[in-house]
């Protein structure tokens, strides 16, 4: 019998989702098609069928909630709407999260693989440049100009903090300590970007959603 409409949209959607996972745990070069497929719950040989190759996969990895319109709300608490006016300071919010912080299989990649991409081909690295470009171009529309900086300017250094405060964070053993580096790191990008909303204090770095309250019980990260 034929596939329904649509199957194979969803079967290529379910490996990508089980490369990301695997790829933002374990890294590119340790993760196999097979391992991969077997995510998905697919036999190796299909994978040939989507994918040219593993590589080919990976630049399709490459996406996150600033470039993939059905992505979706992946945190609780965590709402990011790139069409409003405050979308800078949401950009940054949820880029800062504790959920972000947590969610390392789901991690927006300029996080979990920037190694991995400076060894990779010119196909990968465009399609990393592609993420970070996006997330320039959507905070720069939130920025204020200033004498002697540009909004891309600031849009620039508050998207390299956000990314470099976000990887240093995950690398440290006391998630305290990576707590306030995420909280200041934020309230640095929240005041680069000059948001009219107040910068949060500590503990109150993230969104809320239907009266979700932060846990205070934290498992290490990596």
């Amino acid at each position: 019998m034929p596939y329904p409409a649509g199957h194979r949209k969803a079967t290529r959607k379910r490996i990508i989702d089980s490369a990301r996972k695997l790829f933002n745990q374990h890294g590119f070069e340790n993760v196999s098609v097979k391992q991969i497929m077997a995510g998905a719950g697919m036999t190796h040989g299909a994978f040939y069928q989507y994918f040219e190759n593993k590589s080919t996969l990976y630049s399709e990895v490459l996406s996150c909630f600033l470039t993939d319109p059905n992505w979706g709300p992946r945190w609780e608490g965590v709402t990011v709407d790139l069409k409003a006016a405050d979308a800078g300071a949401q950009i940054i919010r949820a880029y800062l999260s504790r959920q972000h912080f947590e969610d390392v299989e789901n991690s927006c990649p300029m996080v979990a693989l920037p190694t991995d991409v400076r060894r990779s081909s010119s196909v990968v690295k465009t399609a990393f440049e592609i993420v970070f470009s996006t997330m320039v171009g959507l905070l720069e529309e939130s920025a204020s100009s200033q004498e002697g900086t540009t909004r891309r300017q600031k849009a620039q250094a508050i998207a390299a903090l956000c990314v470099g405060g976000l990887i240093v964070s995950r690398a440290l053993h006391d998630v305290g300590l990576a707590d306030d580096l995420r909280e200041a790191s934020m309230t640095v990008a929240l005041g680069l970007l000059d948001s009219k909303e107040p910068q949060s204090p500590r503990g109150q770095d993230e969104p809320k959603l239907n009266g979700a309250r932060r846990s205070s019980n934290v498992a290490a990260v990596l």
